[in-house]
């Protein structure tokens, strides 16, 4: 007998006080460190668990510098709940001169891999200046960021 296959779909970000126009964006996250921080984090459960087949991702960040001289760095990552993080995408970067916010979105379809192939799984967007010269790096996510999970429910 087979297991029946699920889909869970899920916003998992910024989620607070409504807005006039329906965008909602986290709180902001500003570092001038050049180690990656956590802009916002998130634990995906779906209410029943299972084999993971597939996930999908939509993701959108918003990233700016404080200056001129320094580029900002993020990625996305993703891990079994508690475990080692996994890069969802290269690390990106926002030149300098990016005093101004730019998004980016990133979506596609992720096979299961080591460390991220169960659920519950977090995920979260990181970001660092890129270099130490002082120059802040700020990001926040959007709200319709949102993540899919195809699994045979057990």
């Amino acid at each position: 007998m087979s297991l029946p296959v699920v889909e869970h779909t899920e916003h998992p970000f910024a989620r607070g006080k409504l807005t006039s126009d329906g965008v909602q964006w986290s709180a902001e996250k500003t570092t001038s460190s050049n180690d990656y921080e956590s802009v916002e984090e998130a634990t995906v459960r779906p209410p029943v668990l299972g084999e993971v087949l597939e996930f999908e991702f939509g993701l959108t960040c918003a990233v700016k510098s404080s200056g001129t001289l320094e580029s900002v760095l993020f990625k996305w990552q993703a891990r079994n709940a508690g475990g080692n993080w996994v890069d969802l995408q290269d690390e990106a970067t926002y030149p300098a001169n990016a005093s101004a916010y730019n998004e980016y979105t990133y979506s596609g379809r992720f096979k299961p891999a080591a460390d991220f192939n169960a659920l519950p799984f977090d995920l979260r967007l990181v970001i660092k200046s890129g270099a130490a010269g002082g120059e802040n790096a700020t990001g926040k996510v959007k709200s319709s960021s949102y993540i899919r999970v195809i699994y045979a429910a057990s």
